[in-house]
């Protein structure tokens, strides 16, 4: 079996580390050639082998002296590690190669790498050379895998090998060097129609393949192909391990290397992860190593492809009551694990922005002096430069900002027509000033009764100071300090609208100039 050799230098000696992966060289490995993992249902790996056994054949390849391949079985720790390796098949495994497979998600059906070998016989293409070729078989109760084809899309004059199956079992993906490819080797697929026939093989295109070789493929359940090119221009020596977003049966964006310890100055390839996890394992013959080709277990840390893909989140931070923007909110951003990513001030209009890694879950927070906090999670897709909406409401709860001033939040006090008497209805407003009277003893207040611009002015100005003054005493009487509140009354001197003398107004927009406000006036003490 041909392969493009490569290595990486592995500076850590077993394991090594990165901003993005941990690895480490498994047991398993032998001075001959490991690769090439597939997981086996829960607690079984697969994998290619040239090591020496008691089962296996004694006949080497004279291209590097070494034993034909063979498809081993092992069990799988929860370290990474393979015991009980034995030959997985003699029926199976033929005097010729061996490698790579991929299972159906039922475990009933395999596709997987064979020399071009079959009912004992070879074939060559017109240069001499046997090539790679894919077949599939059924894998019965026991085990066993029975009726073994080549698959209808093989040819003896070019290689098809190293198949992978999509998360659903419709699309298989290989790597060919047919015509039509772009370079050395290219990675391949095929729609799997219902009938179990297969669609013309298609080329994923530009994106993933270059000029030189592209092999090793694997989807995961995201569509994201991993994959070992020596072509594209940021490798490092030898096949480097890619991965790209696949769509509409080609790559999507720029495939992104994953970079040390993953790579390296040799060949990298085969990774796979394991189901529903951040570890698995991929190939190398990098120095430092055991043999030729090793196995290496790897957690992945942060996934380098989601990383690259940045998404922008602006929202807007308004008051949850009245709807008016809070310019000046502290708002933080954290990750899924709850650790802090980014924090920032929303700007004169109130507005927030951050950028966000692509398909990763976040949560935002909005806090304001005297606001209870908002909080919202939310999930970005895989879709680059996409704009995400995010507003926040901010409930005050026991203060609020008007027109700049700092005042205790209640509901209207209204007073009877002509009158200063405080109504029940008021009551239950002056009891909640009480309330946070008492809880910050040394808070002081200056309690401001207004008017509308109705009868006369000085009317109003001795109206205003009669309503202030018995709610002052209402408050003093519930035992409050009387020094600590300042009444005041300012008739019609400050109304919040346009409605003064001579001006036409509703009911309703008199109503608001008709108002007892508590501003605070030593708000450091309610930090």
């Amino acid at each position: 079996m041909k392969k493009i050799t490569l290595i990486i230098v592995l500076l850590f000696g077993v394991v090594a580390y990165s901003q993005n992966y941990t690895i480490k060289n498994i047991d398993v490995n032998t001075k001959y050639s490991d690769f090439g993992v597939t997981y086996y249902g829960e607690n079984s790996v697969i994998y290619a082998s040239s090591k020496k056994t008691k089962q296996s054949r004694n006949r080497k390849w004279y291209l590097n002296g070494q034993p034909f391949l063979d498809l081993y079985k092992a069990t799988i720790t929860n370290t990474g590690e393979f015991t009980a390796s034995e030959l997985f098949s003699k029926d199976l495994n033929t005097k010729m190669h061996e490698s790579n497979v991929t299972f159906t998600k039922d475990l009933k059906t395999v596709y997987f790498s064979r020399d071009n070998y079959n009912s004992k016989k070879y074939r060559t293409d017109d240069k001499g050379w046997v090539l790679i070729q894919l077949y599939k078989a059924d894998v019965d109760t026991d085990g066993n895998w029975k009726n073994i084809t080549k698959l209808p899309f093989n040819s003896d004059q070019f290689d098809t090998g190293h198949p992978s199956l999509n998360s659903d079992d419709t699309k298989l993906y290989f790597t060919s060097n047919r015509p039509g490819s772009m370079g050395l080797t290219d990675i391949w697929a095929v729609d799997i129609n219902s009938g179990g026939s297969y669609s013309e093989p298609y080329n994923l295109g530009p994106e993933v393949n270059t000029t030189k070789s592209e092999m090793f493929p694997y989807i995961d359940t995201n569509n994201v192909l991993y994959y070992s090119s020596d072509g594209k221009k940021d490798g490092n020596g030898g096949l480097d391990i890619y991965a790209i977003k696949v769509e509409d049966k080609k790559g999507v964006g720029e495939a992104v290397n994953l970079g040390f310890p993953i790579n390296s100055a040799k060949d990298d390839f085969s990774l796979v992860f394991q189901n529903g996890k951040k570890t698995g394992h991929f190939s190398s013959n990098r120095e430092g190593g055991k043999g030729d080709d090793d196995i290496y277990y790897f957690e992945e840390l942060i996934n380098p492809i989601t990383a690259k893909c940045n998404q922008f989140v602006q929202g807007i931070v308004r008051e949850k009551e009245t709807g008016a923007l809070l310019p000046g909110a502290l708002v933080t951003l954290y990750d899924a694990k709850g650790d802090k990513v980014e924090s920032t001030i929303a700007d004169k209009f109130a507005v927030f922005n951050f950028k966000v890694n692509c398909d990763s879950s976040y949560r935002v927070t909005a806090t304001k002096d005297y606001y209870d906090m908002d909080e919202k999670t939310f999930t970005s897709t895989n879709e680059a430069d996409l704009e995400l909406s995010l507003n926040l409401d901010l409930g005050s709860s026991e203060f609020v900002y008007v027109r700049g001033k700092l005042m205790i939040k209640i509901n209207p006090i209204y007073f009877d027509l002509d009158k200063s008497f405080i109504r029940p209805d008021a009551q239950l407003e002056l009891e909640r000033v009480v309330r946070i009277m008492q809880k910050y003893p040394k808070l002081k207040i200056n309690l401001g009764s207004h008017t509308d611009s109705r009868a006369r002015d000085s009317y109003n100005w001795s109206l205003s100071n009669r309503r202030a003054k018995s709610s002052k005493d209402w408050i003093v009487s519930q035992g409050i300090d009387p020094a600590r509140i300042n009444a005041q009354g300012y008739g019609e001197t400050e109304l919040v609208n346009k409605c003064a003398n001579g001006v036409i107004c509703s009911e309703a927009e008199h109503q608001l100039n008709r108002r007892t406000e508590f501003i605070i006036t030593n708000p450091e003490v309610i930090k």
